[in-house]
């Protein structure tokens, strides 16, 4: 059974999410705040969240970062819920390793969509045939998620280690903007792909030298030569 943690901390909003979640076959796991969130991630192996941005205490984005910087939770898929429907603040989302976003009010056949098509998502991202994937000295080990050069690991956040694999995994395939941001992110407007460049130039510059792999290409995208 998919465990899903809800970090919520309007009672009524938990309630019907809970209900909905358990009727269609999900663990549901409750925190009413991110720290008690923190805890359980840690103790319980978790294959999505959702997350509030209004917390009491711990707010929902410094939870964000605090699990994407975690070497051990940082691939945990994650579906930020919110009232807060401004651009700006999606966008921010996005840029610090949300899987996607989905404003308040909305209705529990949106929501189970969206959990669905993360799930499989992450799943196809996951499922490889090789354990092992290197190109020149990168080395990316798909298991543990690590990512060396030349032996020593770099730190990646959850969206350019996806973007990372993704491009090595097909070299000289040229990928459009907004092909990147529907595989990486599911989403498919516009107003986003500004986020597939501020990940591409700071996955370049954790590559060092070998970031001049990631070749732009002009009114395209990218691609891995």
């Amino acid at each position: 059974m998919r465990k899903v943690l809800l970090i919520e901390d309007d009672s009524d909003i938990t309630e019907l999410i809970q209900y909905t979640l358990k009727s269609h076959g999900y663990d549901c796991i409750i925190a009413n705040n991110a720290n008690d969130g923190l805890i359980i991630i840690e103790d319980i192996v978790i294959d999505i969240i959702l997350l509030d941005i209004m917390l009491p205490g711990l707010k929902g984005i410094d939870f964000l970062n605090i699990v994407r910087r975690s070497n051990k939770n940082n691939n945990i898929p994650i579906l930020i819920i919110s009232a807060n429907s401004n651009e700006k603040d999606i966008i921010y989302a996005l840029d610090c390793g949300a899987d996607d976003y989905l404003p308040k009010p909305f209705s529990m056949d949106m929501l189970l969509v969206k959990i669905n098509t993360i799930l499989r998502r992450s799943s196809n991202i996951n499922m490889n045939s090789v354990s092992i994937v290197e190109y020149k000295n990168i080395k990316i080990d798909i298991e543990t998620r690590k990512v060396t050069i030349n032996s020593q690991e770099i730190k990646l956040t959850h969206k350019e280690y996806e973007l990372l694999l993704l491009l090595i995994s097909n070299i000289g395939k040229v990928f459009s903007r907004d092909l990147l941001l529907n595989t990486i992110w599911g989403y498919n407007s516009d107003a986003f792909t500004r986020t597939v460049d501020s990940h591409i130039a700071s996955l370049r510059k954790k590559l060092g030298k070998n970031g001049t792999i990631i070749k732009s290409i002009s009114k395209i995208g990218y691609s891995v030569e």
